[in-house]
């Protein structure tokens, strides 16, 4: 009974706004990345809140069970509580009859809702020919609420089968023609899911068979990636982590004022458990075709990737890698408020004329986001050691080694309103640097911005990056970002290099 015992508190707990931080990392040449930590962040916040119904499971938990006449031993069934309008029962067989509203609460938090019903208490049988309604909130286990038809569930095994339905299951919208309920996890037959909650959705997945576990993981198998009502990539086998940051599958349309109108789009192939090989392709109009692949190893703290194929960075810099190899090792120091990382890579890069053996490895700290009043401060520091060897260019043997560091102070003052403010140095910089790549022409950055929105649908960024080695203007952004229900378009004016940037891309969140 250890579950029951603990589900109550437990439960009330989740009454209240969760105030966990995500992760924050700047993807941004002008640090506007923070913005994109500030949304995930009060996006984590919602899924997180539960909605009014999940909240009257919580209560009539709670008064169910101070109603009992004594507590649950190890071992006992899970207690239930029966309502409804008309109930008949035959205490001989234990069989029942109930209609009109019929209400069943398990007390691990679990409720079965439904005009009719019958069943059995001795066998904990509940069987609804209609339509159900059931709602699950307990601990360790996705939250799901469906409506199906033609059910059958046994409260006391906690197994069970449903006939077709659609609800939600954590984050996720959910189809299926069949559902089977395990006391580990469920399974879903010929369903589909997607982040979006449009009637017709603009993207989704489907899958031959779906499970659910209760380490929120989702596995599917013969998955069909979907645009509206046209499919756009198969898969054998995808498996997420709800909650964790996801890799958008679905292509990304854009122009720039360097490269044209362009498409980039990612593909997946599963090979065994913990081996993917990833597939990237950038079709521009300009220079036309440029791809990667990546034969990728992840488990645990540990991940190794090889690398082969083009690469770009924030500034539409290119790097050609023939082929390279990165390890990276990530943990969170126990108690400590630290995340650790290793991260190197050995490997052939080329840009332009410049061909090199390329070696890269990086000790890094990441003291977990502080919370200063209504501020929140991001910390990180690192030693980093750059190694090129270059045959076919002047002094092309090069080795820049040291310590860099990133401060950066944020707050969000309204649901409108965030800025932020960053100072950081980075030892590598485009006259130590073999490669232009991924690198500033200094070392000393002053990062500034402010986010504003004028419509819930609307949003305005300005983000600036200044040149402390020069005290010099180096950067200035403009953003707009305009939410389409499931979909995002953006538009980027290049303030200082008098350059334009829109992108659409869907959002599955």
């Amino acid at each position: 009974m250890k579950k029951f015992l603990g589900v109550v508190p437990l439960l009330a707990a989740l009454m209240i706004t969760s105030t966990a931080e995500a992760e924050y990392e700047a993807k941004s040449d002008t640090g506007t990345g923070f913005f994109n930590y500030v949304e995930n962040r009060r996006r984590e916040i919602r899924e997180k809140q539960l909605n009014d119904e999940q909240k009257k499971l919580v209560t009539d938990i709670i008064e169910a069970r101070e109603r009992l006449p004594r507590e649950p031993k190890e071992g006992d069934p899970v207690p239930a509580v029966f309502e409804g309008d008309d109930m008949v029962y035959y205490s001989g067989s234990g069989e029942f009859i109930a209609t009109g509203k019929v209400d069943i609460i398990q007390l691990d938090g679990h409720r079965f809702q439904s005009d009719e019903a019958t069943g059995n208490t001795k066998e904990q049988v509940v069987r609804v020919d209609g339509k159900a309604h059931v709602l699950q909130l307990m601990e360790g286990a996705p939250r799901v609420t469906l409506d199906g038809y033609k059910t059958v569930y046994n409260y006391g095994k906690k197994t069970g089968t449903m006939g077709e339905a659609e609800g939600k299951m954590g984050e996720y919208y959910l189809t299926g023609k069949r559902f089977e309920f395990y006391p580990d996890h469920i399974v879903v037959y010929n369903g589909t899911q997607t982040k979006c909650g449009a009637k017709s959705p603009d993207y989704h997945l489907s899958a031959e068979r779906m499970e659910i576990w209760p380490e929120q993981v989702i596995r599917m198998y013969n998955v069909k990636l979907w645009i509206k009502n046209k499919v756009v990539g198969t898969k054998s086998y995808e498996e997420r982590q709800l909650g964790d940051k996801e890799k958008n599958y679905f292509p990304r349309i854009g122009y720039n004022s360097d490269h044209g109108v362009y498409i980039r789009d990612n593909f997946e192939i599963h090979l065994l458990p913990h081996l993917n090989l990833d597939i990237g392709a950038y079709v521009e109009t300009k220079k036309g075709v440029r791809s990667n692949a990546e034969l990728d190893y992840s488990n645990r703290e540990l991940r190794g990737v090889v690398k082969y194929g083009f690469y770009d960075d924030s500034d539409a810099r290119w790097i050609q890698k023939e082929p390279s190899l990165n390890l990276t090792y990530e943990k969170h120091f126990g108690g400590l408020p630290l995340t650790y990382r290793f991260e190197g890579e050995y490997g052939h890069w080329r840009q332009n004329a410049i061909t090199s053996t390329h070696q890269e490895y990086e000790f890094k700290l990441i003291h977990d986001p502080i919370l200063i009043g209504k501020f929140v401060l991001f910390l990180d520091t690192s030693y980093k050691i750059t190694k090129d060897d270059a045959k076919n260019v002047d002094s092309g043997k090069t080795t820049t080694r040291g310590i860099n560091y990133n401060i950066l102070l944020g707050r969000e003052f309204n649901e409108r309103l965030a800025a932020y403010v960053s100072y950081s140095y980075e030892k590598n910089n485009a006259t130590n640097s073999l490669f232009r790549f991924d690198v500033d022409n200094y070392s000393r950055k002053l990062q500034a911005g402010v986010s504003y929105f004028l419509t819930p649908k609307d949003r305005l960024v300005v983000g600036l990056k200044w040149d402390a080695d020069n005290n010099k203007l180096d950067d200035i952004d403009y953003y707009w970002y305009h939410d389409l229900h499931c979909s995002q378009a953006v538009v980027r004016w290049r303030g200082k290099r008098k350059k334009l940037e829109v992108h659409w891309e869907f959002t599955p969140w």
